[in-house]
């Protein structure tokens, strides 16, 4: 499962580096949830949450459908997260992960 885990992680990273203007403050979390279920979680500035999002969500749900055609080869599931620094900060607050 964890070589699993990194390549899905590179995925996602290489896939939102060509994305995104700042990638110094860009943050990527990963959670296993239970056996072969992984959360991604993009924490990002405003500007590029809304880049990565795109119009009507198609990037994120293009990126999306990536990481799942990649976790179907490993029957992993997945989830992806993506918001700004400031809506971790206040998921933190509230107790939310």
């Amino acid at each position: 499962m964890q070589a699993m885990t990194e390549q899905l992680k590179n995925l996602l990273q290489y896939l939102a580096l060509q994305l995104i203007d700042d990638p110094k403050v860009a943050q990527l979390k990963v959670a296993e949830l239970g056996p072969k279920r992984l959360r991604f979680k993009l924490i990002l500035s405003k500007p590029d949450v809304a880049m990565l999002i795109g119009r009507n969500g198609f990037t994120a749900s293009a990126i999306r459908n990536l990481l799942k055609a990649a976790a179907d080869k490993e029957d992993v599931q997945i989830s992806l997260h993506i918001h700004s620094h400031e809506e971790e900060d206040e998921m933190l607050k509230s107790g939310d992960s």
